[in-house]
């Protein structure tokens, strides 16, 4: 390893060793549960009613729209269960080693700013329990005690976010479960029947589908960062058998969870003419069932945040600056800059801020799904991802491709935003084959193709980890002490 090498390696965004993949099937179900609900999810559903489309129909169309994103999260996350890869450092493949940082980075300030606006909800919550106990409101000091009890877990590592989730999953169902019937007696002493009320907009169907899956299109694309920690088998070669840990919560837990969610924020429109299940809960609790129910809502966002925004955005810091910038570090920048987005003023304009992230990200999903699928068919030169001098710095360190690409179907789907995902992702994974094809590998070969997409490009599937010692990179035997096809960094 070269002195400038040692500018792309912090340890932790190395790859995952098959042995250091903690997490079982139900444990990152429950972290599903638990990243499924957003306090802004409530939102989604009371704009739909609103919209003038009925609870069930709003319902169905979320869960739907949410499997749909599900079932794309499973492709990009093969990147984590076969290579232990963090998002940020696999676009080193399609953007260059250099050219990772701003698609990275978007994302990272992306995740940011959701973390600003799942803590700012939190904030609210635990006013409403300071307010009860000691008699004083000031959400602006939750706000930061929130933040910083946020920032301790997840700098605390993987096993920390997952054993949270594990509590606050059932926390969360019970939250559900008190609002539904407290909002459905709300709405009978009204006349209301929430099933068949009708709301005087005229939202479409394709706007609320494409909204709501905007809405994950942050953690379709950097799945790879929670994947990476899943236990697969050793030497899975079927795509199933290789990712079974993860089909429970991406396509079960996720639109499930998500669906109810919001059908409750639909609920509680219809009843309250509010969305915000915090400001309901203070008008519809008492005494200490008020401070527990508001309780369980704040540790619902802290569910969230852990896993969906805290560490998506860190490693995408790290990966910036990887000399200066540790972990832990990384975690404080990504809390910092969640709170200088203003996420109080966000979540005024939510559909609007959903309609432009989506647009760029999902060019951003399907430039990924090109290249680690149609064009190096899942295999990766994982020490070149590392290395200043290889295959992977391009023109200076920029892939013209995966910029022009990316640039080009997100701006389009921007213009265009209330269509942004059926745009973005289908365009940006054509752009970035053709121009990989007629002006990038032509100059700069890549390895794993012209191997004839060798099994040395493989891990997982053919039974090992990409593991960095002693200055160079080799492939790990989980079940044995001595290294495989090792090679110099």
């Amino acid at each position: 390893m070269t002195h400038d090498d040692s500018a792309l390696i912090e340890e932790s965004i190395l790859p995952t060793t098959l042995r250091q993949r903690p997490i079982g099937m139900l444990g990152y179900a429950w972290m599903w549960v638990g990243i499924a609900v957003i306090i802004a999810t409530y939102s989604l559903g009371a704009g739909g009613v609103e919209g003038g489309l009925g609870l069930i129909q709003v319902i169905a169309v979320i869960g739907l729209a949410n499997l749909t994103i599900g079932l794309f999260m499973l492709l990009t996350a093969d990147i984590g269960t076969e290579h232990g890869l963090s998002f940020a450092v696999y676009l080193r493949a399609p953007f260059g080693i250099h050219g990772t940082h701003l698609p990275a980075v978007f994302r990272g300030i992306v995740a940011g700013m959701w973390f600003g606006i799942q803590t700012y909800l939190g904030a609210l919550a635990l006013n409403g329990i300071g307010e009860y106990f000691l008699g004083f409101a000031s959400w602006p000091l939750w706000y930061a005690v929130f933040a910083i009890l946020q920032m301790a877990n997840t700098a605390m590592g993987i096993k920390s976010v997952e054993r949270l989730a594990a509590l606050a999953a059932p926390a969360i169902i019970a939250i559900s479960v008190w609002m539904y019937f407290t909002l459905e007696g709300v709405a009978q002493t009204k006349g209301l029947n929430i099933w068949n009320w009708q709301g005087s907009g005229q939202m479409s169907v394709v706007v609320l589908f494409i909204s709501n899956m905007a809405f994950w299109s942050t953690l379709a694309i950097d799945i790879p960062n929670l994947t990476r920690f899943i236990g697969t088998q050793p030497g899975a070669r079927g795509y199933v058998r290789r990712n079974r840990n993860i089909f429970l919560g991406q396509i079960v837990a996720l639109p499930i969870t998500q669906a109810l969610i919001a059908g409750l924020g639909a609920v509680s429109f219809i009843a309250t003419g509010n969305w915000n299940p915090v400001e309901v809960i203070q008008a519809q609790g008492q005494g200490l069932s008020l401070v527990l129910l508001l309780a369980l809502v704040v540790l619902a966002q802290w569910s969230t945040n852990n896993s969906a925004n805290l560490i998506p955005s860190a490693l995408t810091f790290v990966n910036l600056a990887p000399r200066r910038i540790t972990y832990r570090m990384a975690v404080v920048i990504a809390g910092i800059v969640g709170t200088l987005s203003m996420p109080w003023l966000i979540l005024n304009n939510l559909f609007v801020f959903l309609g432009y992230c989506g647009a760029f990200l999902s060019a951003i999903g399907g430039i990924m799904v090109a290249d680690y699928y149609l064009l190096r068919r899942r295999r990766l030169n994982v020490p070149d991802l590392f290395r200043m001098s290889g295959q992977f710095r391009y023109a200076g360190g920029f892939n013209p491709a995966g910029l022009i690409a990316w640039l080009i179907a997100g701006g389009l789907a921007a213009w265009w935003s209330q269509y942004a995902i059926l745009i973005g992702f289908p365009l940006g994974l054509i752009l970035y084959l053709a121009l990989m094809k007629a002006l990038v590998l032509p100059r700069h070969p890549q390895a794993e193709i012209d191997s004839g997409f060798a099994d040395q490009y493989l891990a997982t599937s053919v039974g090992v980890s990409w593991a960095y010692e002693d200055g160079r990179f080799a492939r790990l035997a989980p079940d044995a002490e001595h290294l495989q096809g090792r090679e110099d960094l």
